[in-house]
């Protein structure tokens, strides 16, 4: 099999923006190039240099961009779908710097494309404990840091991203151990299992895509959570029966109308004094996020921002 290499060139203040939209869109399997992340890491985490070299930083100099990979047959409809979206954009959201937003394309046989996306990924400290290594990296010193072993795949959730950084700052505030966690759009495992590493006992991961599942069990097991954590695949607005009983904290980082949408069953699914860490939310969102919240019955205590982002702690 042959895959296309779709690469869209655009800059690092719109690109949480953009990938929101492809996710929306439903290319929700892709690859985030992000020099201001790139840069920052550099800046903030000296410990680590060691695991990057001088050609990767000048290759990475001012480059954004999100990569998509594509089945070569069958990609001519989705690349038209992709054209018409990106020239959408800056109508859609005139306040927002996307950059050029242009396309590249390059066709990658099937060996190279199961390895070209691991090259520029790095140890990336979030908060004040966790690291978050690349599965196929090791580390002999993680600076006194709790490692969490990713094998990425193509799912969501790889630490990088502003949403992800501000769920997992917000775990790290509300744990204090022993707590049930049930996640929401899970993703690559990374809010569950950061959780579990964090202290919690048990932890549920669920989300509508089946590939989540298989990739988060794989991460579980390669850090030896596996006992702790269950992945289900199942769409939770339509059937709860994967829940298993009441949870400390639930947390979603999902798009704001899903947000909304969930608010209702995150007070049905939470022990009293229990929180629900809402991530996701653009800016301009934040307010309807909020009052579905309290409609819900759950008392805001906490919200953070972080470029064009939002996260919202809600108490039962």
């Amino acid at each position: 099999m042959q895959w296309l290499e779709v690469n869209i060139r655009t800059d690092s203040a719109g690109i949480a923006l953009l990938c929101e939209e492809l996710t929306q869109a439903g290319f929700d399997s892709f690859i985030i190039d992000d020099y201001e992340d790139f840069h920052n890491f550099l800046e903030e985490a000296p410990d680590y240099w060691d695991y990057i070299d001088d050609a990767l930083e000048a290759q990475m100099q001012g480059r954004s961009q999100v990569r998509l990979y594509l089945d070569a047959v069958s990609a001519q409809a989705q690349l038209s779908a992709l054209r018409a979206l990106l020239a959408q954009l800056p109508k859609k959201h005139p306040h927002c710097v996307f950059g050029e937003l242009t396309i590249q394309l390059e066709t990658l046989p099937d060996e190279d494309w199961a390895h070209s996306w691991q090259r520029e990924y790095r140890p990336l400290p979030v908060g004040e404990k966790l690291l978050i290594v690349p599965q196929w990296l090791h580390l002999d010193d993680t600076q006194g840091r709790l490692p969490l072993y990713l094998d990425m795949g193509l799912a969501f959730g790889t630490g990088r991203d502003a949403t992800t950084k501000l769920c997992l700052e917000a775990l790290e505030a509300q744990i204090r151990g022993g707590e049930r966690v049930l996640d929401l759009g899970s993703g690559s495992g990374i809010l569950s299992l950061s959780a579990l590493l964090l202290g919690c006992s048990f932890a549920l991961g669920v989300d509508i895509d089946p590939a989540a599942a298989r990739v988060s069990m794989q991460n579980a097991q390669h850090n030896h959570l596996d006992a702790s954590f269950r992945a289900v695949t199942a769409d939770i607005l339509s059937d709860t029966s994967c829940v298993m009983g009441e949870y400390d904290i639930i947390c979603a980082n999902i798009a704001a109308d899903t947000l909304i949408a969930l608010a209702p069953l995150a007070a049905q699914f939470l022990r009293t004094g229990g929180s629900f860490l809402c991530s996701g939310i653009l800016a301009g969102r934040e307010d309807e996020v909020a009052a579905a919240l309290q409609s819900a019955g759950l008392i805001l205590r906490a919200h953070k921002r972080l470029e064009q982002w939002h996260c919202l702690c809600a108490e039962k």
